[in-house]
């Protein structure tokens, strides 16, 4: 038998794999904790909300307000000064709408066009709202002037806490796709499903015209 002072080769491991669990056990559980929260968070819909154009992400946010019982209201496409959607109750906000593809931010330009929005329409409150990130001036911005961000991970909060009825995906089938123009003949682009069930967009002049690009552009 091995010994080390007063203490067996066996004991000795015994005490070094209770130090091991006692200093590693914190990081561990932080570690499932921190699994546990992005497994929740997914079920929120995010990933069918990076497959939106920017107006079904619209509708959707107007779904989650009026489950708030906020009188919610899209704006016209165009000249909408600033504002995609419009909450009516105790208060009026005015509130920017960024879906946004992956690794791309939201800059200072859509803080300051819902800082002007705020204005125009006479509201109390302007929000900002991505399924994305803001970069370090749209944030120091927002301070500036009041502006309210909710990015990825609190839109995915929200969602939760809310639970509307109509999922991302609903809204996804019942809400067409803004229509447009293929970049390369000119004719439109018709939604099509490609064998996986994914939906895009293909050139109507198909196959003259092979053009395709993703919804979510």
């Amino acid at each position: 038998m091995v010994i080390v002072g007063d203490l067996t080769l066996e004991k000795l491991l015994i005490v070094v794999v209770l130090m091991s669990i006692i200093l590693g056990g914190p990081r561990i559980y932080g570690h499932l904790q921190k699994r546990k929260r992005a497994k929740l968070l997914s079920m929120s819909g995010i990933r069918d909300i990076d497959k939106m154009d920017g107006r079904q992400f619209e509708f959707f946010l107007e779904v989650l307000f009026n489950k708030l019982g906020y009188r919610a209201e899209v704006t016209p496409g165009s000249r909408d000064y600033g504002a995609d959607i419009i909450l009516k109750g105790k208060n009026k906000i005015v509130v920017q709408a960024k879906r946004y593809g992956a690794g791309n931010k939201v800059g200072l330009k859509a803080v300051m066009e819902a800082h002007f929005s705020k204005s125009y329409y006479n509201a109390q409150d302007a929000w900002v709202i991505t399924n994305s990130r803001f970069t370090s001036s749209a944030i120091e911005g927002a301070k500036k002037t009041g502006v309210k961000l909710m990015d990825r991970t609190t839109l995915q909060e929200f969602i939760l806490r809310i639970n509307p009825e109509k999922k991302p995906a609903d809204i996804r089938k019942e809400v067409r796709p803004v229509s447009r123009k293929c970049p390369k003949c000119g004719k439109d682009l018709t939604i099509r499903q490609s064998k996986d069930g994914q939906q895009f967009f293909g050139c109507s002049s198909f196959p003259q015209c092979k053009h395709t690009e993703n919804i979510a552009n």
